[in-house]
């Protein structure tokens, strides 16, 4: 079987819903529908989420965070990290989890390392996203949080199929983009029941644009992921050398501009960076 027909494979049986999740993924997708049921209690999420050592180290490094933890007095529970964060937010780093799962079982060290560029790149465009949101706009930046942990979930479970399919991601990867992105990304969302606005927004990530400055989640999601160092592994090599250079970017924002405030809210959204990564 080519590549080609691989990328076929694959996103026909996404788009049947026929999804393979490792077993620790199905473990984390229970917790997510017990967290995402509108009679939970926050006292009942700390008791499930105690199940989940590293979910529970999570969520109280990020309530310790200073995006978060304003008063500087440390956190060292899941009880009180759990109402200080709150439910969408303990909902966002479940899903995080849960993205982060997809690859975890990979064998193949080229694997690895595009899964761990594709986390880092993750986890930068949903730091930012959150700093963005809160400091530029009125969008929740809960809800941008969230849409940047899943943006590449379709990604993530590519790699974990990509064991199974040996020469996959070998060489360039527009088979991947034309083929793959939306309708693997699409079918994973939907298994995951991702509200339409969020599928909305990373649809923007897919199509390009977006309003600078950000008015809707969706520009929120593609500015972000525009000015993350670290770039999909996953991109081709023409859309790389076709985008802006990070660090060029720039706007103003009333007084200010895109840099002045991403300058002033650098500890917060290293802060959040940590809390995600590890």
């Amino acid at each position: 079987m080519n590549r080609l027909e691989a990328f076929h494979r694959i996103a026909e049986q996404a788009g049947r819903g026929d999804l393979m999740f490792p077993t620790n993924v199905n473990a984390t997708l229970k917790l997510k529908k017990a967290l995402d049921d509108p009679d939970a209690h926050l006292v009942d999420a700390a008791k499930l989420i105690l199940t989940e050592p590293l979910l529970s180290a999570r969520i109280v490094a990020m309530a310790n965070s200073s995006a978060y933890n304003r008063s500087g007095m440390e956190i060292t529970n899941v009880s009180t990290a759990v109402s200080r964060l709150g439910f969408r937010t303990i909902r966002s780093l479940t899903a995080s989890l849960l993205v982060h799962q997809m690859s975890s079982s990979l064998t193949n060290p080229v694997l690895q390392a595009k899964a761990k560029q594709l986390w880092e790149h993750t986890v930068n465009v949903s730091a930012l996203a959150q700093v963005i949101a809160r400091r530029m706009t009125k969008i929740d930046p809960e809800t941008a949080m969230f849409a940047g942990i899943i943006h590449e979930v379709g990604g993530f479970y590519l790699l974990s199929r990509a064991d199974a399919f040996p020469g996959l991601l070998d060489g360039e990867l527009e088979d991947w983009v034309e083929y793959g992105e939306k309708i693997i990304g699409r079918s994973v969302m939907k298994a995951l029941e991702v509200p339409d606005i969020i599928n909305a927004a990373i649809e923007l990530i897919w199509q390009g644009g977006g309003a600078r400055p950000p008015t809707s989640l969706g520009d929120i999601l593609v500015l972000p992921n525009d000015l993350s160092p670290i770039l999909s592994p996953l991109l081709p090599e023409s859309e790389i050398s076709s985008r802006e250079v990070h660090s060029e970017i720039d706007f103003d924002i009333g007084n200010k501009t895109l840099r002045l405030i991403l300058e002033d809210a650098e500890e917060e959204t290293e802060s959040l960076r940590s809390a995600l990564l590890h």
